[in-house]
C-alpha cells in the first residue's frame, strides 16, 4: 500500500472547486452515459429488434456509473473531472481510498448529491465535508497532477 500523504500536506479542496467539478463531470458523464449504455442498446435494438425492459436499462445505467466511478477512484484517485479541476479523492488517513470505501461513497452520493442534502450538509460540518464523504471516511483534496 502506498504511505499515506501527511495530513499537513494534503489541503482540502473548496467547496466551490468541488461542485465545480461535479457538475463539469454531468457534462462528461454524457459521454459515458451515451457510449455504455445507450449506444449499446441502440445496436441491439436494431440488429435483434428487441426493447429491453425499463428495470433492466436501469440496471445496466448503475453498473456502467458505478464501473466510471468507482474504478477512477480506486485506481487513479479521480475521474477526468477531478482531474482537470486537480483534485483527489483520499480516505480520511491519507490513504487512497479501499474498495469498500469507494463503492460507499457511490452509493451514498445518489442520495447525497442527487437530492442536494450533501451539499447542504457541506455548509453545516466542520470540515466542509459532503455528506457522502464524511460517512464513507473519505476527503478531496487539492492535487497537482503534475507532481503525484
Amino acid at each position: 500500500m502506498p504511505e499515506p500523504i501527511p495530513t499537513q500536506e494534503a489541503v482540502l479542496a473548496s467547496r466551490s472547486r468541488r461542485i465545480a467539478a461535479m457538475l463539469y463531470e454531468l457534462l462528461l458523464l454524457i459521454g459515458v452515459v451515451g457510449g455504455g449504455v445507450l449506444l449499446p442498446w441502440i445496436v441491439v435494438g436494431v440488429v435483434r429488434h428487441v426493447t429491453p425492459p425499463g428495470w433492466l436499462l436501469w440496471v445496466h445505467l448503475f453498473a456502467v456509473l458505478a464501473l466510471y466511478f468507482i474504478w477512477h477512484w480506486r485506481r487513479r484517485g479521480a475521474t477526468l473531472a477531478m482531474k482537470t479541476w486537480k483534485l483527489r479523492i483520499l480516505s480520511a488517513d491519507g490513504h487512497p481510498p479501499s474498495w469498500g470505501q469507494c463503492w460507499l461513497r457511490f452509493l451514498l452520493a445518489w442520495f447525497s448529491v442527487g437530492t442536494g442534502v450533501g451539499i447542504l450538509w457541506s455548509w453545516f460540518d466542520p470540515d466542509g465535508l459532503f455528506l457522502h464523504d464524511r460517512l464513507a471516511k473519505t476527503r478531496i483534496v487539492q492535487w497537482d497532477w503534475k507532481v503525484g
